[in-house]
């Protein structure tokens, strides 16, 4: 593929920009050169860089092996680590900047495994064919600032365009987490994949099977947490790479016919997402629990979907079922319990609210509302919100005025009673001594008892509830 056209005064600005923002950059090419070795900025770095977005994270690739660049660094850096120095790479601080060096390298694999056979290269150009894509297979030189682009880069980023450096069989047989990668790209950086990497996504899609979990979910995470990670989703289904770890996703595609008509939950489902990722979006910043959520808040339909006698369709249920599948598949991809759990919450409560505009709902079942979300209450009212997809605009404000009611009603209950921490009105040691019981399974049961109460009744007097204790304890044969 012939090199890209020469940069234009803009392109050498954004260039320009980059090393004038970080003038550590120049200061260790100057130390790396001294030595007798080359260093180039690399990969993401330049990217991010000519996209004017450049965090404190520089990726540097040099010549040079991992103890020549350890002596070269030593006393300099504040900091230094070897994690990665088995596959080439020496990371240190510097100046509020994390740098990463990696020894040039010409690795191959098994075509089995994702374990590398690394082999260190001695030239740029056959590094930087060994990247995952065009857009990440630049390097600018240092300190001499030169730049190069041997594969046409900056106009794949000009265009938004996701290529491979060699064919994308080859890219993708090397590590087959780079599809999921594109399909991340696309949700981050609002880029479209070439067609022929679509194709061979398509045709490659189970040697993902050969990723771990733990890589397919960090890749799925920051996919989700994109921009547009409708695109990424779409694009996950098309290619039959979300069949290999998400297969519940392509199942919400149910059938539709003229007898049972339904919402189409796949298109649904993306509606949701979308809406969730305004929501949070404008409230600080990416959520991947609220997102995760608005994912998999339908996923139990598919089970339990059932028609009727006047080919009406029910998913009755399916908030319950959808919630213990969440939990499996999450677990699958080796979330942390501090993810699996909000979001399983999540999807058991997502319907809850649905009724509440017919005016059934007591004080006591807005406290049970309130204290059944805890601290999921405020990602729950956003799901809520964004699970309203109707295209009926009457009917969508209704929905959305009957929240806002139930928000505020919420906001006035809050004012009166602590419902972020609804105890009963007795506490263990006060129980134990009115009914002259140890601590045990006893003070539990009555407890609970209380605690109901307080829920359906809100806050006792201490004289009501000794009665109401009294009276349980005389129900449950514990005193005369």
């Amino acid at each position: 593929m012939s090199p890209s056209p020469e940069l234009t005064a803009v392109q050498r600005n954004a260039v320009s920009e980059l090393l004038r923002v970080s003038p550590v950059a120049d200061e260790l090419g100057r130390r790396f050169a001294k030595a007798g070795f080359e260093l180039h900025l690399v990969g993401g770095s330049v990217r991010d860089a000519l996209l004017g977005r450049l965090g404190d994270d520089l990726d540097f690739c040099t010549d040079a092996h991992p103890e020549d660049t350890l002596k070269i660094v030593k006393g300099w850096a504040e900091a230094i680590w070897e994690t990665g120095r088995e596959f080439g790479t020496i990371g240190l601080q510097r100046d509020g900047l994390r740098l990463e060096i990696t020894t040039y390298r010409a690795e191959s694999y098994d075509g089995v495994s994702r374990n590398p056979q690394v082999q260190y290269g001695d030239n740029l150009h056959d590094d930087l064919v060994r990247r995952d894509f065009t857009v990440n297979a630049m390097a600018v030189s240092l300190p001499g600032h030169e730049f190069a682009d041997p594969f046409g880069g900056l106009a794949d980023l000009a265009a938004r365009v996701i290529r491979t450096p060699g064919t994308p069989a080859q890219s993708f047989g090397d590590d087959p987490l780079r599809m999921l990668r594109a399909a991340r790209f696309a949700a981050q950086l609002r880029f479209t994949v070439d067609p022929a990497v679509v194709t061979a996504m398509e045709h490659m899609a189970q040697d993902l099977r050969r990723i771990t979990a733990e890589r397919i979910r960090d890749e799925f995470s920051k996919l989700l947490l994109g921009a547009d990670p409708v695109t990424g989703l779409r694009l996950l289904v098309d290619t039959g790479l979300a069949d290999e770890f998400l297969p519940e996703l392509a199942g919400l595609k149910l059938e539709i016919d003229e007898h049972a008509q339904h919402k189409d939950v796949y298109e649904h489902t993306l509606k949701v997402v979308s809406n969730a990722v305004g929501f949070d979006t404008a409230d600080g910043g990416p959520d991947l629990v609220l997102r995760l959520a608005a994912l998999l808040h339908d996923i139990g339909k598919p089970a339990t979907k059932a028609v009727g006698g006047d080919g009406g369709v029910s998913f009755h249920h399916h908030e319950m079922v959808g919630a213990r599948m969440a939990k499996s598949r999450l677990k699958l991809l080796k979330f942390p319990k501090d993810v699996i759990s909000p979001v399983v919450a999540l999807v058991g409560l997502h319907l809850r609210f649905y009724g509440y505009g017919r005016g059934e709902w007591t004080d006591s079942a807005v406290r049970r509302y309130v204290t059944d979300a805890g601290d999921q209450l405020t990602r729950l009212h956003k799901l809520t919100r964004s699970d309203c997809t109707t295209r009926n605009k009457r009917k969508a404000a209704l929905l959305a005025a009957d929240y806002d009611a139930l928000e505020v009603r919420i906001a006035r209950i809050q004012e009166e009673e602590d419902l972020a921490r609804v105890r009963p009105d007795l506490d263990g040691n006060a129980i134990m001594e009115l009914l002259g019981v140890p601590a045990g399974p006893v003070v539990g049961r009555a407890w609970k008892h209380l605690k109901e109460l307080r829920l359906e009744r809100g806050p006792l007097s201490r004289d009501e509830a000794e009665a109401e204790l009294q009276r349980w304890a005389r129900t449950e044969g514990l005193i005369p």
